[in-house]
């Protein structure tokens, strides 16, 4: 086969790595990919958003499957564009992606699924915004509806913070045509948890939760990044929990997309709010793998997902279990660069010596190879340092251990990652 990973992050060079461990006959292409991806794909100096020239470089290279890493692409509508050219391709159209596009959509989808999740409004006006804010408690999220990098959720601990933050998007237009439109919701309680789940659009295999660590500092303090590490597996998901998210969550939004004439086909990645009482209230939808859960949650698995993948944009998947367990534990610590998230200094260079360890898997997220020959950093998130174990505290350990070896002006990153299972553990 020839394949083709769209994208040029720490979640695309993992794809690559599974999809080369699991077909190591197969050829492999990235567009743009990494310096990374370089050592296992031909990288095409194509943009993930360049529609046409990743079409025209499909049938360019014979390309029998692509998949599709970031949301941006999904959401234009590459997958669409792909098939009807005649390329298999895994990632839901741009229609089912509005599911992540559009949090206003996909907050509609929900309450027509009757799928549990915070009570909100939408809205694109300033007044009606101010208004519905004035009568909720505190504390409250403000959400812009659009794609905003990660940057577009704001937890607000008061109303003035929530009139704030919605005065800046509706009114100033901090976050551009992301936040013309936005979400207000009621503030939940409880502990998240990533769940990702493959599907056709109407069989679903749950792959291991994972949860991320969204805040920049250790403890989960700072400000929200597009993730600081992420961990597999979670001990509070559950075989029964892991049902109760089929049932109540992922079957009913599946049938409403297919009632409203979006069939959903790839990953579709719930963020979940786990209650008190165990109910999985859904934060946020996702149309692909998440990042960087999938640098856990790939190595964390036994060979063959990648099988998965190719039959799901077959059209010819029979999946034979539900839930496809972990073979280990794994821990990905993020490097990011000084000044991450809001201003991050590009350009530093990295020395990256070699880690002499089979159980740690070193995955680029924003690197670049200069002229020089020099690894330099070229993005906010730099590398992905997972570690793998028999547990989550032996795998944070080696990642924890190879992230101390890599060095590169500013290098920031948590030391803590997993730290909730970690606890856990140590109360067992």
């Amino acid at each position: 086969m020839r394949i083709l990973v769209v994208g040029g992050g720490g979640r695309e060079h993992a794809l690559c790595w599974a999809l080369a461990r699991d077909a190591p006959a197969a050829t492999l292409f990235a567009a743009p990919g990494n310096p990374g991806t370089a050592a296992l794909a031909t990288n095409l100096p194509i943009p993930a958003t360049a529609l046409d020239a990743l079409v025209t470089a499909a049938r360019a290279h014979r390309i029998d499957l692509v998949v599709v890493g970031p949301e941006a692409p999904l959401a234009a509508g590459l997958a669409d564009r792909l098939r009807a050219a005649g390329h298999d391709a895994f990632g839901p159209s741009a229609a089912a992606a509005r599911l992540e596009s559009s949090k206003a959509y996909a907050k509609e989808v929900m309450r027509a699924a009757g799928v549990p999740t915070a009570p909100s409004r939408t809205c694109t006006d300033l007044a009606d915004a101010l208004a519905w804010i004035r009568g909720r408690s505190e504390p409250l999220v403000v959400k812009a509806s659009g794609l905003a990098g990660g940057k577009g959720a704001i937890v607000c601990a008061t109303r003035e913070e929530a009139t704030a933050a919605a005065r800046a998007m509706l009114a100033d237009g901090a976050l551009g045509e992301a936040g013309r439109e936005i979400v207000i919701e009621d503030f939940l309680e409880g502990e998240e948890l990533s769940v990702l789940a493959l599907t056709d659009g109407e069989r679903i295999v749950i792959l291991p939760p994972a949860q991320d660590h969204k805040r920049l500092g250790e403890g989960d303090t700072g400000p929200n990044t597009g993730g600081m590490g992420a961990y597999t597996p979670v001990s509070l998901g559950t075989p029964a929990f892991l049902a109760r998210v089929r049932h109540e969550v992922l079957e009913p939004v599946l049938r409403e997309m297919t009632a409203r004439g979006s069939p959903y086909q790839g990953v579709l990645y719930a963020g979940l709010m786990v209650a008190a009482d165990g109910t999985p209230y859904v934060l946020e939808f996702n149309c692909r793998f998440g990042d960087p859960e999938t640098q856990a949650v790939l190595p964390g698995l036994a060979p063959g997902v990648s099988e998965t993948l190719i039959a799901i944009a077959h059209g010819n998947w029979r999946p034979t279990y539900d839930v496809i367990p972990p073979s280990r534990a794994a821990v990905t610590t993020v490097l990011a660069a000084r000044g991450y998230p809001d201003r991050p200094e590009l350009g530093a260079a990295i020395t990256l010596p070699p880690i002499g360890d089979e159980d740690v898997l070193v995955f680029h997220a924003g690197t670049t190879r200069g002229t020089d020959g020099m690894l330099r950093v070229n993005g906010g998130r730099v590398l992905n340092i997972t570690g793998l174990g028999r547990t989550v505290p032996e795998a944070a350990r080696r990642s924890a251990a190879a992230c101390e070896r890599v060095e590169f002006p500013g290098k920031t990153w948590r030391r803590d990652i997993a730290w909730r299972e970690i606890r856990r553990a140590g109360a067992a």
